[in-house]
């Protein structure tokens, strides 16, 4: 299947000439328009459709169940000190080459979980890495990252070099896993052969049962240990659980360490709280906050991230991430909260994509306004326009996290950006704003060929997602251009909209 999705990068496409696109889509019926894409579905049957294409289009006029539960995926940690294989293992799990590498000091990662599937089994692998290599911490930085991810953990993969054996580090791990009470698999790495295998055989005395012996690099032991591991994983994560539809709206609230985030939810929940929900999975805090904001409750998700700060101490940046992570797993809108007093910062745009990257609504919440003088306003917009171009379509509030200042207009915002996340627009709708569009504005010609948009639809909501059968690739200028317009005539503010491609060409005619 060729497939492909908007990329963010490349010039947008500048049409030549105004269009009248909204007022003429109010001009015509919702007959007319159903009959317009009726007609170009029919058109498809020219074209040479994979099973995956057929199984899309059977399910047209059908209501997709954006109210169902949403199950939350068990989680699988991998632990172990530096050296030992672990990136290999999780690029073998995966499937597939991530950008999984060591760290040094300073460096942030950029992710530290990632989807996985095994034997029709899906699952979130957590790695730990990016600890810090140095003689006089290391054994307490091992203990403590590790603790981090085996609290979030429902089945741990503990990682021991088999041609080390255990060292001071591994035995420092063992007594914290001992403590968690959860599955662990021991796994004895760099066996790249059967008379390697006797050298795992001595890492029985660690207590954890029988060493899994596995060569990441080259895969052998890789299946075995991977069907053990989901006859151990349970239906749902127990930090996340089975998050149920219905109910107040869940928010996520997010940003780097240090920005206000526990000042603000202090402000909004303050005397207003009115339960604290200890039902969600951790075993340390509570997890979820229902707050009354603007005479409505809203669910605040894993509040725990925001109200707990000692284990941040030490590696903050890997705890934070993981947390935002999990926070983003279980809300329907982020509110991402930026100081303005503070240069916008690389960590603020990557905590930004991960909510695009999530499929969230979003809501830009620029903290301590009211403390801001005109020259660093000045110096704001130019940030905003320069580093958050790529989601200028995001509802910004200007708050005091600190005295409370406009929080209540945190409310019509988040409403906004819901309200776009849910939106569905029908078949007919989609192919005559298209077909509009692409009458007034073209896509420029590419080697004596123009490529055309056969037919449209959207797939699902939350968020919206959209695909194009088309007969050759959509420049990515042009794409920006159909994305931005779709945004503007349809109203998609506070939500990430994704679009792909599937190419198709005509069917041979048999002779």
């Amino acid at each position: 299947m060729s497939e492909s999705l908007l990329p963010d990068g490349g010039e947008e496409y500048v049409p030549f000439n105004e269009d009248h696109i909204a007022e003429r889509l109010a001009e015509i019926s919702d007959e007319d328009a159903d009959a317009r894409a009726t007609a170009l579905l029919a058109g498809l049957d020219d074209y040479d459709l994979d099973p995956e294409d057929a199984e899309l289009l059977a399910r047209l006029g059908e209501d997709y169940d954006d109210d169902a539960d949403e199950i939350i995926p068990p989680v699988l940690a991998i632990i172990g000190r530096p050296n030992v294989g672990k990136s290999t293992l999780v690029n073998r799990i995966l499937g597939r080459r991530e950008a999984v590498v060591e760290d040094v000091p300073g460096v942030t990662r950029d992710r530290v979980s990632y989807q996985a599937e095994w034997a029709g089994r899906n699952f979130t692998v957590v790695d730990t890495g990016g600890w810090e290599h140095d003689a006089k911490g290391i054994h307490a930085r091992v203990a403590e990252q590790a603790e981090i991810a085996a609290d979030l953990a429902d089945v741990i993969l503990f990682v021991v070099d088999s041609r080390v054996g255990a060292t001071a580090t591994d035995e420092a791990v063992v007594k914290m896993l001992r403590r968690k009470k959860k599955p662990v698999l021991l796994v004895a790495n760099k066996v790249d052969d059967q008379n390697q295998e006797a050298d795992s055989a001595f890492l029985w005395g660690l207590g954890f049962g029988q060493p899994w012996p596995v060569s990441a690099l080259h895969g052998r032991g890789a299946a075995d240990l991977l069907d053990e591991v989901v006859s151990k994983l349970p239906t749902h994560s127990a930090f996340g659980g089975i998050i149920p539809r219905g109910g107040p709206r869940r928010i996520a609230l997010i940003g780097r360490p240090n920005v206000g985030k526990s000042s603000l939810l202090n402000k909004m929940a303050g005397s207003e709280r009115v339960v604290v929900d200890t039902l969600a999975g951790t075993t340390r805090d509570p997890v979820d906050e229902l707050v009354v904001l603007g005479d409505e409750v809203w669910r605040f998700v894993d509040t725990a991230g925001i109200r707990r700060r000692q284990h941040m101490a030490q590696g903050s940046d890997y705890y934070a991430s993981l947390r935002t992570q999990a926070a983003l797993e279980k809300a329907e809108v982020a509110v991402v909260l930026l100081a303005v007093d503070e240069v916008l910062s690389e960590q603020d745009v990557r905590i930004l994509q991960m909510t695009i990257d999530s499929g969230r609504a979003l809501v830009l919440a620029f903290n301590k306004w009211d403390l801001m003088d005109d020259d660093r306003r000045r110096y704001l917009e130019r940030e905003i326009e320069t580093d958050l171009a790529h989601v200028e379509w995001a509802p910004r509030v200007n708050i005091s996290a600190l005295t409370g200042w406009h929080k209540d207009k945190l409310v019509p915002a988040l409403h906004t950006a819901l309200e776009s996340w849910d939106k569905r627009i029908s078949t007919g709708k989609l192919n005559t704003f298209l077909g509009e569009l692409v009458g007034a504005h073209p896509h420029p010609l590419r080697g004596g060929k123009q490529p055309r948009i056969l037919f449209a639809t959207q797939v699902s909501s939350r968020p919206p997602r959209f695909v194009l059968f088309t007969t050759g690739f959509l420049d990515p200028g042009y794409r920006r251009f159909i994305t931005r317009r779709l945004r503007e005539t349809f109203g998609f503010e506070g939500t990430p909209i994704e679009v792909a491609m599937r190419v198709r060409e005509k069917r041979q005619r048999s002779k």
